[in-house]
């Protein structure tokens, strides 16, 4: 069964789908969902909360703020604290719902919002498990690595420009979250990326808008989320790398892994970033339903 929810995320409201599983008695225990940087929750993740269902678990899935169904604005800015509030509304939210065993909620995350799990799970004891694919560990090393030291100067003078036009009142500059342009500034400007693009089915993007704020670039640079993974300690952590990831990048992942306290346990891809959602996705969602069932203590 999928309902259309909402619920209240400082002020912005959030909508998504929260699922239940058919046939099993109330109440279950449930997994918070939500999609990447600058995507929407119909790409793919509706497909990982309907598996996680099927299987006996509760799924709340949601769009960020700004993205999608959800409220936000200015839209399509991806700034990381809103959405990690969000992570820890949506739990809130599933407290409240009878349907749910609010002492059973578990986290999954994948490439951006992989990174913001493991700060959720690191401050949020609610979380009884935290599952990361692919998960962003260090925005300002992953931009070093995307733009050329020679032009970082002048991208970091662009950043400076925008926050004086939004102190003035004016509009949020904007770029492209992908671009087949070599060169061009972009959110994501690998190559790669804008391939697995371009095999996301039209259906799944009718929601998806191909830009961001240029502020949400800086809000990447800023972010850090690989310093939470010590913390998360003792809660159950299970990390799926990729071993040639390079958007996130697999060195900055294995790297967090070694600093992660146990229990943890890590699984490795080999392919680059997208494989989790290619040929390896039906491993993949055994994964992550065998690791939630083992820690939410639910029925197979």
């Amino acid at each position: 069964m999928r309902h259309d929810i909402e619920f209240d995320s400082a002020g912005t409201t959030l909508r998504g789908w929260l699922y239940t599983p058919d046939g099993r008695p109330a109440p279950h225990p449930a997994v918070v969902v939500t999609h990447g940087y600058g995507a929407v929750k119909e790409q793919y993740t509706d497909d990982i909360a309907e598996a996680l269902a099927a299987s006996g678990l509760a799924v709340l899935l949601y769009d960020h703020p700004s993205f999608g169904a959800s409220d936000g604005e200015p839209r399509q800015e991806v700034d990381p604290w809103a959405q990690i509030r969000g992570y820890r509304d949506a739990i809130t939210f599933l407290c409240t719902r009878d349907e749910v065993d609010a002492d059973r909620i578990g986290v999954f995350g994948s490439s951006y919002s992989g990174g913001h799990v493991l700060v959720v799970a690191a401050v949020d004891r609610r979380v009884k498990c935290v599952y990361a694919q692919v998960p962003v560990i260090s925005g300002g090393t992953s931009m070093s690595r995307f733009i050329p030291s020679e032009t970082l100067a002048e991208v970091r003078r662009t950043f400076d420009a925008d926050r004086l036009a939004r102190f003035r009142g004016e509009a949020p500059a904007m770029i492209p979250l992908i671009t087949e342009t070599p060169g061009e500034l972009a959110a994501l400007p690998d190559r790669p990326t804008y391939e697995w693009y371009r095999t996301i089915e039209p259906e799944r993007l009718k929601t998806w808008r191909n830009e961001v704020t240029l502020r949400s670039v800086e809000m990447t640079a800023e972010y850090e989320p690989g310093d939470s993974i010590a913390r998360i300690t003792p809660t159950p952590l299970l990390m799926v790398v990729a071993d040639q990831d390079m958007l996130t990048h697999s060195d900055l992942a294995f790297a967090a892994y070694e600093r992660a306290l146990h229990p943890k346990r890590l699984e490795i891809l080999h392919g680059d970033h997208f494989v989790v959602y290619g040929k390896e996705s039906g491993r993949v969602l055994a994964l992550m339903t065998a690791f939630f069932h083992e820690h939410l203590g639910a029925a197979a």
